[in-house]
Protein backbone atom coordinates (compact mmCIF):
# COMPACT_ATOMS: atom_id res chain seq x y z
CA UNK A 1 0.00 0.00 0.00
CA UNK A 2 1.59 3.89 -0.63
CA UNK A 3 1.49 6.01 1.63
CA UNK A 4 -0.37 9.17 1.73
CA UNK A 5 0.84 12.85 0.49
CA UNK A 6 0.82 15.67 2.38
CA UNK A 7 1.55 19.06 2.01
CA UNK A 8 2.17 22.21 3.78
CA UNK A 9 1.86 26.08 2.48
CA UNK A 10 2.34 29.40 4.39
CA UNK A 11 0.93 32.07 2.74
CA UNK A 12 0.75 35.53 4.36
CA UNK A 13 0.93 34.67 8.15
CA UNK A 14 3.41 34.73 10.65
CA UNK A 15 4.85 30.47 11.11
CA UNK A 16 3.05 30.07 14.08
CA UNK A 17 0.52 27.34 12.67
CA UNK A 18 3.57 25.84 11.11
CA UNK A 19 5.17 25.61 14.79
CA UNK A 20 2.14 23.82 16.35
CA UNK A 21 2.54 21.69 13.44
CA UNK A 22 5.99 20.38 14.63
CA UNK A 23 4.74 20.59 18.39
CA UNK A 24 3.22 17.62 17.71
CA UNK A 25 6.63 16.20 18.59
CA UNK A 26 6.66 12.18 18.29
CA UNK A 27 2.94 12.27 16.89
CA UNK A 28 5.45 13.40 13.74
CA UNK A 29 6.42 10.15 13.69
CA UNK A 30 2.92 8.35 13.29
CA UNK A 31 2.10 10.75 10.49
CA UNK A 32 5.49 10.36 8.66
CA UNK A 33 4.61 6.74 8.85
CA UNK A 34 1.17 7.40 7.56
CA UNK A 35 2.44 9.97 4.79
CA UNK A 36 5.41 11.88 3.06
CA UNK A 37 5.44 15.00 3.80
CA UNK A 38 5.90 16.18 0.16
CA UNK A 39 6.23 20.08 -0.07
CA UNK A 40 6.66 22.18 2.79
CA UNK A 41 8.57 25.16 4.12
CA UNK A 42 9.62 22.55 6.38
CA UNK A 43 11.59 20.50 3.85
CA UNK A 44 13.77 21.52 0.92
CA UNK A 45 11.47 20.68 -1.62
CA UNK A 46 10.92 23.92 -4.80
CA UNK A 47 7.83 22.37 -6.61
CA UNK A 48 4.59 21.67 -5.94
CA UNK A 49 3.79 17.98 -6.96
CA UNK A 50 1.37 17.11 -9.40
CA UNK A 51 -1.17 15.88 -6.95
CA UNK A 52 -0.93 15.98 -3.25
CA UNK A 53 -3.60 14.03 -0.96
CA UNK A 54 -4.00 16.85 1.65
CA UNK A 55 -2.50 19.94 1.79
CA UNK A 56 -2.53 22.46 5.29
CA UNK A 57 -2.46 26.01 3.70
CA UNK A 58 -1.46 28.97 6.51
CA UNK A 59 -2.14 32.34 5.98
CA UNK A 60 -4.12 34.72 3.99
CA UNK A 61 -4.10 35.66 0.32
CA UNK A 62 -2.32 38.83 0.41
CA UNK A 63 -0.36 39.23 -2.18
CA UNK A 64 -0.49 38.49 -5.86
CA UNK A 65 1.93 35.27 -5.21
CA UNK A 66 -0.42 34.24 -2.81
CA UNK A 67 -3.25 34.10 -5.09
CA UNK A 68 -1.05 32.61 -7.83
CA UNK A 69 0.51 29.45 -5.34
CA UNK A 70 -3.31 28.99 -3.61
CA UNK A 71 -4.68 28.13 -6.85
CA UNK A 72 -2.11 26.33 -7.83
CA UNK A 73 -2.16 24.31 -4.94
CA UNK A 74 -6.01 23.91 -4.99
CA UNK A 75 -5.55 22.20 -8.60
CA UNK A 76 -2.77 19.89 -7.50
CA UNK A 77 -4.61 18.69 -3.94
CA UNK A 78 -7.38 16.69 -3.48
CA UNK A 79 -8.29 17.94 0.25
CA UNK A 80 -7.37 21.27 1.16
CA UNK A 81 -7.16 22.30 4.63
CA UNK A 82 -7.53 26.09 5.88
CA UNK A 83 -5.41 25.76 9.05
CA UNK A 84 -5.48 28.61 11.20
CA UNK A 85 -7.46 31.52 11.69
CA UNK A 86 -5.23 33.95 9.11
CA UNK A 87 -6.46 30.77 7.00
CA UNK A 88 -9.90 30.65 7.49
CA UNK A 89 -10.88 34.54 8.56
CA UNK A 90 -7.89 36.33 7.45
CA UNK A 91 -7.24 37.47 10.59
CA UNK A 92 -3.74 39.53 11.75
CA UNK A 93 -3.34 40.48 7.80
CA UNK A 94 -6.85 41.06 7.18
CA UNK A 95 -6.51 44.16 9.80
CA UNK A 96 -4.74 46.37 6.52
CA UNK A 97 -8.25 45.71 4.88
CA UNK A 98 -9.28 49.37 5.58
CA UNK A 99 -6.32 51.58 4.49
CA UNK A 100 -5.47 49.35 1.69
CA UNK A 101 -2.08 48.31 0.49
CA UNK A 102 -0.84 51.77 -0.57
CA UNK A 103 -0.90 53.53 3.10
CA UNK A 104 0.37 50.36 4.47
CA UNK A 105 3.43 50.81 2.18
CA UNK A 106 4.02 54.17 2.44
CA UNK A 107 3.72 53.93 6.61
CA UNK A 108 5.87 50.48 6.53
CA UNK A 109 9.07 51.57 4.34
CA UNK A 110 8.50 55.80 3.92
CA UNK A 111 7.44 56.99 7.19
CA UNK A 112 8.97 53.97 9.72
CA UNK A 113 12.36 54.31 8.41
CA UNK A 114 15.69 56.61 8.96
CA UNK A 115 17.97 55.77 5.85
CA UNK A 116 16.75 54.41 3.09
CA UNK A 117 13.23 55.42 2.64
CA UNK A 118 11.67 53.80 -0.43
CA UNK A 119 9.18 51.47 -1.66
CA UNK A 120 10.01 48.20 -2.36
CA UNK A 121 10.10 47.39 -5.99
CA UNK A 122 11.70 43.95 -6.66
CA UNK A 123 11.54 41.95 -2.73
CA UNK A 124 8.14 42.38 -1.57
CA UNK A 125 5.42 40.88 -3.74
CA UNK A 126 2.66 43.28 -5.19
CA UNK A 127 0.00 43.20 -2.43
CA UNK A 128 -4.17 42.78 -3.11
CA UNK A 129 -6.37 45.07 -2.74
CA UNK A 130 -7.57 43.25 0.15
CA UNK A 131 -6.29 40.14 2.37
CA UNK A 132 -8.64 37.64 2.18
CA UNK A 133 -9.63 34.28 3.83
CA UNK A 134 -8.48 30.93 2.02
CA UNK A 135 -12.28 29.99 0.84
CA UNK A 136 -12.74 33.20 -1.15
CA UNK A 137 -10.48 32.60 -3.72
CA UNK A 138 -10.90 28.97 -3.76
CA UNK A 139 -12.55 25.85 -2.38
CA UNK A 140 -11.77 24.66 1.19
CA UNK A 141 -12.55 21.09 2.48
CA UNK A 142 -11.67 21.61 6.07
CA UNK A 143 -11.49 24.39 8.06
CA UNK A 144 -9.01 24.14 11.11
CA UNK A 145 -9.42 27.63 13.63
CA UNK A 146 -6.74 28.77 16.24
CA UNK A 147 -4.41 31.39 16.45
CA UNK A 148 -2.68 28.81 16.02
CA UNK A 149 -4.59 25.73 16.15
CA UNK A 150 -3.18 23.64 19.21
CA UNK A 151 -0.87 20.13 18.39
CA UNK A 152 -3.85 18.28 19.44
CA UNK A 153 -5.77 19.56 17.07
CA UNK A 154 -3.93 19.74 14.14
CA UNK A 155 -3.00 16.33 14.91
CA UNK A 156 -6.19 14.86 15.29
CA UNK A 157 -7.20 16.64 11.85
CA UNK A 158 -4.39 15.14 9.87
CA UNK A 159 -5.27 11.52 11.28
CA UNK A 160 -8.78 11.80 10.82
CA UNK A 161 -7.85 12.90 6.88
CA UNK A 162 -5.00 10.05 6.78
CA UNK A 163 -7.80 7.56 7.92
CA UNK A 164 -9.69 8.62 5.28
CA UNK A 165 -12.33 10.48 7.05
CA UNK A 166 -13.65 14.21 6.72
CA UNK A 167 -13.22 15.35 10.39
CA UNK A 168 -16.20 17.63 12.01
CA UNK A 169 -14.22 20.29 12.95
CA UNK A 170 -17.52 21.38 15.81
CA UNK A 171 -16.24 18.54 17.47
CA UNK A 172 -13.58 20.50 18.56
CA UNK A 173 -14.30 21.05 21.98
CA UNK A 174 -13.04 18.36 23.21
CA UNK A 175 -9.23 20.18 22.69
CA UNK A 176 -10.47 23.00 25.15
CA UNK A 177 -11.68 25.60 21.92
Amino acid sequence: MTKATLATVWLDGCSGCHMSFLDMDERLLDVAARADLVYSPLVDVKEFPAMVDVTLVEGAVSSEDDLEKIRMVRAHTRILVSLGDCAVTANVPGMRNPYGPGPLLQRAYIENVTINAQLPSQVVPKLLAKSRPVHKVVDVDVFLPGCPPSADQIFWVVDELLAGRIPDTAKMSRFGT
